[in-house]
């Protein structure tokens, strides 16, 4: 199991924290900031769910008229999870 943190650019929440197991499932995602409630129901949402799946679920998502969302930040700090882990695996 591996701890990830993810600052969000351009969003309300200011922090993502990530637990991702070996296969790249996501096991838990808490947001500091932002939409409590909104963002508590996307955390439960995408647990259990294979981080390259969440990704092409949530990317290009926007708030109102921002560019991103947080949504949209989670799957690139998943993006740069899985990145990671490939190259821990070499």
């Amino acid at each position: 199991m591996r701890h990830f943190v993810y600052y969000p650019q351009g969003t309300c929440s200011s922090q993502i924290d990530m637990e991702l197991d070996d296969n790249g499932v996501i096991q838990d995602v808490q947001f500091t900031g932002g939409c409590n409630g909104n963002l508590q129901g996307i955390g439960a949402l995408v647990r259990g769910m294979s981080a390259q799946e969440a990704i092409s679920k949530l990317q290009g998502i926007r708030c109102g008229y921002k560019n991103t969302s947080c949504p949209d930040q989670l799957a690139s700090a998943l993006q740069l999870a899985l990145q990671k882990l490939a190259e821990e695996e070499k």
